[in-house]
């Protein structure tokens, strides 16, 4: 583990591997992140109001105050379905539906 460096003033200094590794434990997932982990684990198609509900039970991730966050989600999951193609975590089985790819 890094050690400490000891600034001018005498106090003790993080070296930037501590920083790193600090903001590393406390980084929370993103909401496509947390919706990819609940449905790999649920293995079943979800919409997008269900892994809401799921990740928030879950304590994956938690909207943070936004009025429509399953529009959001639906949004994201389906930009990375355009943009990434076969390479998309995501895939609509049904209108409204995605499955784990």
């Amino acid at each position: 583990m890094a050690t400490s460096k000891v600034h001018q003033n005498g106090k003790l200094k993080k070296t930037r591997k501590e920083a790193v590794e600090k903001a590393a434990e406390s980084k929370k997932l993103s909401a496509l992140d947390a919706a990819a982990k609940v449905l790999a684990e649920s293995g079943q198609p979800m919409s997008c109001k269900e892994m809401i509900e799921a990740m928030d039970q879950k304590g994956y991730w938690s909207s943070p105050g936004g009025k429509t966050p399953a529009s959001t989600l639906y949004s994201g999951i389906t930009k990375e379905i355009t943009t990434k193609g076969k390479e998309s975590r995501f895939k609509k089985t049904d209108r409204g539906r995605f499955a784990s790819a």
